[in-house]
């Protein structure tokens, strides 16, 4: 996956001119009550709930390191940098030596930076 040169999509055009903060594709206000769905009610396994709940703490700016590769975003990471750690995220995942914990993990993370990033419909 490759983000535009701008780090926006046609698709979100009209988000990004009405004012709207964007963490990736989606507004900031989505991301965090994903977050909160995600710590407060989450029926997920645990490992792929932390892996998520970890993305979406950095999308937001919320940790200091991204989930999967630990490459230190010192603001807000842009669409450039979520699709570089969704990549990331799948090359971990295609690696059978990946063990299952972390494998869960970096499901949680994978996912929630898709939706995150536009290229998931499914939010975690």
């Amino acid at each position: 996956m490759t983000a535009p040169e701008d780090g926006f999509t046609p698709e979100n055009w009209a988000a990004r001119d009405s004012g709207t903060p964007l963490i990736g594709v989606r507004p900031r206000a989505d991301v965090d009550l994903a977050l909160k769905y995600l710590t407060a009610r989450s029926e997920a396994p645990a490992q792929f709930a932390l892996g998520a709940a970890a993305a979406y703490r950095w999308a937001m700016g919320r940790a200091a390191r991204a989930p999967v590769t630990g490459t230190d975003a010192r603001r807000v990471p842009d669409l450039r940098l979520l699709t570089a750690e969704v990549d990331a995220a799948v090359v971990q995942l295609e690696d059978p030596t990946t063990e299952a914990g972390v494998r869960d993990f970096t499901r949680g993370v994978h996912d929630a930076l898709a939706w995150v990033c536009g290229y998931s419909d499914g939010r975690i």
